[in-house]
């Protein structure tokens, strides 16, 4: 961990920029699991940092005690697989210590937070939230872990399941089963393909992922 650094207009200027995609504000570190979860978010997406000691609307609060900073290495050691390696840093701001975390962009996705029943999960970040990955999150992973090449064969499969997001806009992963007829498993491949070739985005409209072909 870094020494503490008197940097007020560097933190300051962090807060004013809010929530967002890559950063999240954290008032206390009382679960070592829950912030896993958001480890887990930055690192699938593009990284980022959690700012603790400071509240949703900005306040500085202050880091209460060491074992919130010990709690951040249990997180990102103990509760994330695999493992995650953060910068911690101190800042004296207002006469109260701020811990930065930053955590980059993992190169081997997807890491995964483990629940209290032993259970990994996978988060993604979107917005100023993190949000469960799904299945073709991991399919898309999947694939960009292995180092061959991949070809899309453009099949009846293939041209059934883009025609049907051309005629219907915009649709979930069970409507896309739901119109293919295709199982599941399958369907889920497809878009993991289709959203890697740039064929079809993924959007995240409240609380629910979406699937469309995207425009040129």
């Amino acid at each position: 961990m870094k020494p503490t650094t008197d940097s007020t207009d560097y933190i300051q200027k962090l807060v004013a920029e809010g929530e967002h995609v890559h950063q999240d504000f954290k008032f206390a570190i009382s679960d070592a699991r829950k912030i896993a979860r958001s480890i887990s978010a930055f690192a699938n997406t593009e990284g980022g940092r959690l700012l603790v000691g400071v509240k949703d609307n900005g306040k500085i609060a202050g880091v209460r005690s060491e074992e919130e900073i010990y709690m951040i290495e249990a997180a990102a050691t103990m509760y994330c697989k695999p493992p995650v390696q953060v910068e911690n840093i101190i800042y004296k701001v207002e006469g109260k210590d701020v811990l930065e975390i930053r955590i980059t962009e993992s190169t081997h996705k997807p890491v995964c937070a483990i629940d209290e029943d032993g259970k990994a999960w996978a988060y993604v970040r979107i917005a100023d939230e993190n949000i469960l990955a799904t299945p073709v999150h991991l399919g898309m992973w999947k694939h960009n872990n292995k180092e061959e090449k991949i070809v899309v064969a453009y099949t009846e499969k293939e041209k059934l399941l883009l025609d049907i997001l051309n005629q219907r806009g915009m649709l979930t992963l069970n409507q896309c089963v739901k119109h293919t007829r295709m199982p599941r498993r399958l369907v889920t491949a497809l878009l993991a393909d289709f959203i890697r070739f740039d064929l079809v985005e993924q959007i995240f409209k409240e609380h629910t992922f979406y699937f469309k072909l995207k425009e040129d």
